[in-house]
């Protein structure tokens, strides 16, 4: 194992939008101003090498096991956020495409790296396969809200690689499959249909849930997020209609985290464990104020939530790319379905493309040192052969 050094990086360019939607410096000035953490051997400039490039939509990366993982092996990684790092509520994926568009150029030009492989971890799959679908077949003008974001004529630069781990079909579908379908009323969570209330001592059903129960569960729960994108489109064009200068409205999305996989091993089986997940225990999580979409504005909430009408849709944006493909299943993946990755894989267009399974991996590698070695390895061997050398 290499000795490893970090560096600050800063990316900006110009943007200017209608209103502020991020909070502080970040955008309110007609600028977009993004940083993150470029890791690498220690003394290693890695010029004309390659680089491992790592975004996540809302979250920073640059502290989960893999990246330093990879420096120390000798390969160097930039893991860089977007905007909305650390506050989804008013994230458009569309936008984001532009941030992560921004630091391929920042570190082909800037930084000199010859090859940028994106790895996208987590949520960060979707999005790197929403980009690169968009970089490689631009077709998007505007958001689904209807608001100008050209990605056509962006000219987003083409990756020449991706590696997608422990990554989920998409954050709309995510939601959907998560989401307590017992809530009737948006505006009071303890209103809930006994039938579907998932942690109820009075649930009528018990794991290993019955399919015909878990179809109308599912059923249910697309029902309710559909509810909910219903009311967002009458309130945007309640807006629209009444003119002035309010544009956007915030609102929050009681009990997300209610998904019957969490809690029957028989369902998508895999080696996850059960009565947890990696957000702890899952009857907590459904409540507590990190959940998925909890805080949401309405523009939001179509571009990453809506089933209907988000396009950072794993297997839809896979089939539209021809770059070399890894993907990468966690096989106790206590996070993501055991059929995404594989269903990422089977859409991939590209003629290019691999798939392998890290038997017994947690989402997060957690207390799994030798595991995360197994990925750091099979990443680096997939990398060498097309790519060569790293650095």
């Amino acid at each position: 194992m290499l000795p490893i050094e970090t560096r600050w990086i800063h990316v900006a360019f110009e943007e200017q939008t209608r209103y502020t939607e991020t909070y502080g410096f970040v955008g309110s000035q007609g600028t977009i101003n993004l940083e993150g953490v470029l890791i690498r051997p220690a003394g290693d400039t890695g010029r004309d090498g390659t680089l491992f490039l790592m975004m996540h939509p809302s979250t920073t990366l640059q502290l989960l096991p893999l990246p330093s993982a990879l420096a120390a092996a000798g390969h160097h990684v930039l893991c860089m956020g977007s905007r909305y790092v650390k506050n989804d509520a008013p994230l458009i994926f569309e936008k984001v495409a532009l941030d992560l568009g921004a630091c391929i150029r920042h570190a082909r030009e800037r930084l000199g790296y010859r090859k940028v492989v994106l790895l996208g971890w987590s949520g960060g799959g979707s999005l790197v396969l929403f980009y690169q679908s968009q970089a490689e077949r631009p077709t998007i003008r505007a958001t689904p809200a209807g608001d100008a974001v050209d990605l056509v004529a962006a000219r987003l630069p083409i990756a020449d690689g991706l590696v997608v781990e422990a990554a989920h079909l998409s954050r709309a579908r995510t939601l959907c499959d998560w989401i307590d379908p017992s809530v009737r009323d948006e505006a009071n969570p303890d209103d809930r249909d006994p039938e579907f209330d998932l942690y109820s001592p009075a649930l009528p059903v018990r794991p290993p849930y019955p399919a015909d129960w878990l179809r109308a569960y599912r059923a249910a729960q697309e029902q309710r997020v559909r509810r909910v994108t219903t009311r967002v489109r009458e309130t945007l064009h309640m807006l629209r209609e009444r003119g002035g200068a309010e544009l956007e409205r915030g609102f929050v999305v009681h009990r997300t985290l209610a998904e019957p996989r969490f809690l029957d091993a028989s369902i998508e089986p895999n080696d996850r464990p059960i009565g947890t997940c990696y957000l702890g225990v899952p009857e907590t999580a459904n409540s507590g104020p990190v959940g998925l979409a909890r805080f949401c504005t309405l523009r939001s909430w179509l571009s990453q939530w809506s089933i209907d009408d988000s396009r950072a849709d794993s297997e839809a944006c896979a089939a539209q790319i021809d770059v070399p493909l890894l993907a990468i299943e966690h096989s106790a993946d206590d996070a993501v379905p055991q059929p995404d990755i594989g269903r990422i894989f089977r859409a991939c267009a590209s003629a290019d493309r691999e798939m392998l399974v890290i038997r017994g991996a947690n989402h997060y590698f957690k207390g799994q040192p030798e595991l995360l070695d197994e990925a750091v390895q099979r990443i680096a061997s997939w990398s060498r052969t097309r790519f060569g050398a790293v650095a």
